[in-house]
């Protein structure tokens, strides 16, 4: 009963620090900001507006938030010798890698470099590169490498699920500048996760727990049982896939599967680091470069692969189908083909507006599935619903403007930056 409520009482104390710590607020500042980029973007490409961000902020913290306590209560047997200085210059870092892409965010990348500047701060004596660096040599070498890296590890588990679990709603349809400036179709997924954490560490002097814990952590082992207290540590998880063909799903579940294989063999790795210390440099280095060697995977099937969402000679690619529109309810999926619309052939845009038109009333639909089947959808029309029942197709000549494949910036989200570029320019890309 004692412990029951020392645990309490030092989660209590551990919430309340990290409500006063200003990077739990910070990252879910910049996922506003991403939001409402996205919107932009939408609003430009589409003329519609695809998703309700704040529906899908409220979704992501409370998914954080779970995602959250369950790496808190697996990392309580790690016993991660993690302090504040760890977080400021997790944040530091990181900070510093979304001025130049905001999916740098992740931890992944700043812990990685945090675990190089660690090995390299061991190869001097805190005053041997001046008074001013001094500071910052001493504290990365008091930093434990190991146990954050661990800590990183079962984030990206956490991220794997998440990214299955959510995936098609982190989806947003783009028209992307192909090759010879042609337009084509694509999805940009992703995703960000402000994680509040409680970590069990190792209590500083005068802040131990009054009541021993019943096992012997991984890292603290019994000289932690004795001496614990728990800290409060805001995290950040995130990643960002383009795909011009694919389904989303079938971009989430692979992406999926490889922040899973990500987690396991960075845990690995910084398991055997922490016993064996000389290996730390290694698994700094496989936090880092299989990240990103994650994104250089995927692009390079991308490569590979011909685009998926563009028009054939059946009929007009489906690139996306707008949330609660008739199309929705007539299960209408992106990707699909519309064959035929009230009996006429749709080959190109303006035979589809046409066919829309014959008859104000009611509409009949002929769209050719993933499979490769037909399939008969028809329904009434009533004023005021979107003109294409909320179908959006991939597009084609007459589309006016494209997005950037290239990820955002820190600066351009707090900037006014257009969000999607005039068709005149894609001819000189």
């Amino acid at each position: 009963m004692q412990l029951t409520f020392e645990i309490l009482r030092q989660a209590g104390s551990a919430v309340l620090g990290l409500l006063l710590q200003p990077f739990y607020y910070i990252a879910v500042l910049l996922m506003v900001l991403h939001y409402l980029r996205q919107t932009r973007t939408e609003r430009k490409l589409f003329h519609v507006r695809m998703q309700v961000w704040p529906v899908l902020l409220l979704r992501s913290m409370l998914f954080g938030l779970a995602a959250g306590a369950c790496v808190s209560v697996l990392s309580f047997g790690i016993g991660a010798a993690v302090t504040m200085q760890t977080i400021y210059w997790l944040w530091a870092v990181a900070g510093v890698l979304a001025l130049f892409r905001v999916r740098y965010l992740c931890f992944a990348y700043s812990a990685g470099i945090i675990g190089i500047l660690h090995w390299i701060a061991g190869w001097f004596e805190p005053q041997a590169l001046g008074e001013m660096a001094a500071p910052f040599v001493s504290s990365l070498q008091k930093l434990e490498i190991p146990g954050l890296l661990i800590i990183i590890a079962l984030l990206h588990l956490a991220e794997a699920l998440l990214v299955r679990l959510q995936g098609r709603e982190l989806a947003n349809p783009l028209f992307l500048a192909g090759k010879r400036g042609k337009l084509i179709g694509g999805y940009q997924l992703q995703g960000y996760w402000p994680i509040p954490m409680l970590l069990l560490v190792p209590a500083q002097a005068g802040a131990a727990a009054d009541a021993m814990l019943p096992w012997a952590p991984l890292l603290g082992g019994d000289i932690m049982a004795g001496s614990w207290t728990m800290l409060g540590v805001p995290m950040v998880i995130g990643f960002s896939e383009l795909t011009r063909s694919l389904l989303p799903e079938q971009r989430a579940r692979q992406t999926a599967k490889a922040l899973l294989y990500y987690s396991l063999l960075l845990g690995a790795v910084a398991a055997a680091a922490a016993w064996w210390p000389p290996l730390t440099l290694v698994a700094a280095l496989c936090a880092l470069l299989l990240h990103e060697a994650i994104g250089w995977i995927s692009s390079a099937g991308e490569q590979k692969r011909s685009p998926y969402y563009v028009h054939n000679d059946q009929g007009l690619r489906v690139l996306a189908v707008v949330p609660g529109s008739p199309a929705e309810a007539l299960g209408i999926a992106p990707g699909e083909i519309v064959h035929k619309v009230n009996g006429y052939r749709t080959l190109t845009p303006e035979v589809f507006h046409q066919a829309m038109h014959t008859n104000s009333a009611f509409c009949k639909l002929e769209v050719i599935n993933h499979e490769g089947h037909s399939k008969f959808l028809q329904r009434a029309r009533f004023a005021g619903e979107h003109h294409q029942l909320g179908i959006i197709l991939a597009p084609d000549e007459s589309s006016g403007y494209y997005a950037a494949a290239k990820p955002a910036s820190l600066i351009e989200l707090f900037g006014s930056k257009p969000a999607a570029k005039s068709r005149d320019t894609t001819s000189s890309m």
